[in-house]
């Protein structure tokens, strides 16, 4: 095999903030397989999302594009089957691409959107439902229902690729037990009554845990999702390394995503009264959506079994990461059985291997817990660890700023690949040879909400522009702009933007934001000829 035709093992988690791994400083989580893959390769520090929500980061991984550009800008709205990813120019170039575990990116529960569609004038006659969106006949261009929760129970076939640039894929969709797809099928073969310990009714009593979501699956740990991954995976590496073609394996956990289900021992692998809070944790900012959301869940009223943030105490802060700290270490151990099959197989001196996440967590931060809108360091800034067979410079730490947008390129430059017209993130190789190269001065994060905030009658969308000194957000349905000195303020406390201190600031970071924001618009589809 050529030098530049490297195999790549693509290993992803969901909803795992940065500190939540030893190799990021974490002094309690025990991850030494994957902190191992950091101390051999490079470890980036100021890793950003293009947005902090699963389904947009997702699509930004696989095509190199922000989420207003590729067309995914919200959960609930499917990637469209024509958008050309990294796996599409990875398999016209020879190799073979495959997928064990959650993919995203179209809809996995099978419900129908969560906010109701804006109403026209009614004096006006609607357009037909062919012309109702921008492109005639959307969503007519194939199946974008292979990810629904329905159509796994009713129709349990798998997906035949290529899937976005995926020829293998053994599919996880949705969360802890709960999870269904390919693995659905796995389950069932060795637990016959499966459906009688999945979910909270079938939970195992124990009456310590008191954050909402979290309840003791009956679940065996070696037939939970994160196992039925580690042994797909392997089994997907035993047959590649049987060909004489690279290979792209993407290997994909669902957790830790909430709900917190850690199977068998990872259970209590971990005590709440030794899990160290940060200084913020159960304190509330002074921020009106926080304040909104203290009151909601005061007065009883808290949407705390969704997806979007509610407030927490102390208490079930240490519960929750407690338990998530079993859901990662239960994922390191099966990195560790990964790795180890790649060195029994021969395939360690030519797989690059790279980690990373699609989002955090405010895992009690400010008060909050889970996910959306708020676009604090817990929730933005995620794990991305780089390791090519053969580094000489391992354990380095790398404080460029870099983004989502910047994986798809970086692939393909592994690869000895041309990136397509359009994709706008940068390969990260000349930083793997000089991690003080000059890199880029700030990163965009876009999220349009898919559902109505708790604070407000519809979604919430915004956008925030992070500099290597500061953060600043913006809101369209507040008249609030959020900006922080990471220097002196690491933990986003003090809002400086109306401060006569923060005013120059927020006048050249606005500045900023929309250079960033010009250069992110779309230069696809290249000129056709001279008008």
């Amino acid at each position: 095999m050529p030098a530049h035709r490297k195999n790549i093992l693509f290993i992803t988690t969901d909803q795992h903030r940065v500190d939540h791994l030893g190799c990021y400083g974490n002094p309690v989580i025990a991850t030494p397989h994957i902190d191992a893959l950091a101390a051999r390769g490079r470890r980036f520090t100021r890793n950003y999302v293009a947005s902090p929500i699963c389904m947009p980061n997702r699509a930004t991984m696989m095509t190199g594009r922000m989420p207003s550009v590729h067309g995914l800008h919200c959960n609930g709205v499917p990637l469209a089957l024509r958008s050309n990813t990294f796996g599409d120019l990875l398999r016209a170039s020879g190799y073979r691409t495959g997928l064990v575990g959650k993919s995203h990116l179209q809809n996995m529960t099978g419900l129908p959107p969560a906010t109701v569609a804006p109403q026209a004038n009614p004096a006006l006659t609607p357009p037909p439902a062919a012309l109702s969106e921008t492109e005639k006949a959307m969503w007519s261009d194939g199946n974008y229902n292979e990810e629904s929760l329905k159509r796994w129970q009713s129709d349990p076939q798998p997906i035949f690729g290529p899937y976005y640039g995926f020829d293998e894929i053994e599919l996880c969709t949705m969360h802890g037990d709960m999870v269904h797809g390919d693995y659905d099928g796995w389950l069932k073969q060795r637990l016959p009554n499966a459906d009688a310990a999945r979910g909270p009714a079938n939970a195992l009593p124990d009456d310590r845990y008191t954050v909402p979501q979290a309840y003791r699956t009956s679940v065996p740990e070696e037939f939970y999702p994160t196992r039925y991954i580690q042994e797909r995976t392997v089994a997907r590496l035993e047959s590649l390394a049987q060909g004489d073609s690279p290979f792209f394996l993407h290997c994909s956990f669902p957790d830790p995503h909430h709900p917190f289900t850690p199977p068998g021992h990872y259970w209590d692998m971990y005590d709440p009264a030794n899990v160290p809070l940060s200084p913020i944790s159960g304190h509330p900012a002074d921020h009106p959506i926080i304040t909104r959301l203290r009151e909601l869940r005061k007065a009883g009223k808290a949407k705390t079994l969704g997806t979007v943030p509610f407030v927490v105490d102390v208490e079930e802060t240490r519960q929750a990461i407690a338990l998530t700290y079993g859901m990662i270490t239960m994922i390191d151990d099966a990195v560790g059985a990964i790795v180890t099959t790649l060195e029994r197989l021969g395939l360690a001196d030519t797989t690059t291997i790279i980690f990373t996440s699609d989002h955090g967590d405010f895992m009690g931060d400010h008060g909050l817990m889970l996910k959306s809108s708020l676009h604090y360091d817990g929730l933005v800034r995620v794990p991305l660890i780089w390791c090519d067979p053969g580094e000489k410079n391992g354990g380095t730490a790398i404080d460029a700023l870099t983004s989502t947008i910047d994986l798809a390129p970086s692939f393909l430059d592994t690869a000895g690949l041309a990136p397509f017209h359009g994709m706008q993130g940068r390969s990260l190789r000349p930083l793997l040879h000089d991690p003080k190269a000059d890199w880029r001065k700030a990163v965009l994060i876009e999220e349009d909400g898919h559902e109505a905030f708790p604070c407000f009658d519809g979604p919430l969308r915004t956008r925030s522009i992070v500099t290597q000194r500061h953060r600043m957000s913006i809101y369209d349905k507040l008249p609030l702009v959020e900006l922080y000195d990471l220097s002196t303020d690491p933990l986003e406390q003090t809002n400086l933007a109306d401060t006569p201190e923060g005013a120059r600031i927020r006048a050249g970071l606005f500045e900023e934001m929309s250079r960033t924001m010009m250069e992110m618009c779309d230069w696809s589809p290249f000129p056709t000829g001279r008008a």
